[in-house]
């Protein structure tokens, strides 16, 4: 039986969680793989707690029936409020990553993953790359992570998304690939 992941992306309205989702079910789609993609936004869009929730199986041949679940293999938190609404979707065999800089969420974070832990993503944009380019690490950590997609896969996908503003700007293409790179990077130090 082939091997579908199941991914949950959660974090406030504006940190790109939907972007991120989109991308990586485009490069599963463009590897040739069965990928779905669903949002759930709270009632409140802007400013509220916002989840992606993506699947997508490993071998060509398999179809996904739906692309929500109740548990997810691996879960990103990216805030303090994504942390607790997210812990419905974690079991014993879930992996669950949530961004070093929030503080405060000790107790909240899930008892029964499979493994728990933080990566300093927003530390790393600030300081090595730029504010704008958190979320292409995060889509580097859950890459990182799963291997659903290839790097090469990803940067195309993201080039397919972001090329216009490659076009003004081609430097920004270098700051994303390279923020992609670190978000693996980052996985593979944490695990």
């Amino acid at each position: 039986m082939a091997n579908i992941s199941k991914i949950a992306l959660a974090g406030e309205g504006g940190q790109g969680v939907q972007s991120v989702a989109g991308i990586i079910t485009d490069a599963a789609y463009n590897e040739g793989k069965d990928a779905m993609y669903i949002p759930n936004f709270g009632v409140e869009q802007r400013g509220g707690v916002s989840i992606a929730f993506v699947q997508i199986a490993d071998d060509k041949g398999v179809t996904i029936g739906s692309p929500k679940f109740k548990r997810g293999d691996i879960v990103i938190a990216l805030s303090d409020r994504a942390v607790k609404r997210t812990q419905q979707y974690v079991d014993e065999n879930t992996v669950f990553v949530y961004d070093a800089a929030i503080e405060g969420v000790e107790e909240d974070l899930p008892k029964n993953a499979k493994q728990v832990f933080a990566i300093p993503a927003i530390e790393v944009a600030k300081n090595e790359l730029h504010p704008r380019v958190f979320n292409v690490i995060i889509m580097g950590a859950v890459i990182g992570a799963t291997g659903v997609v290839s790097l090469e896969e990803a940067k195309k996908a993201i080039e397919a998304k972001l090329g216009y503003k490659f076009e003004q700007n081609p430097k920004l293409r270098e700051l994303n690939f390279k923020a992609l790179e670190r978000g693996v990077e980052l996985v593979k130090e944490a695990l």
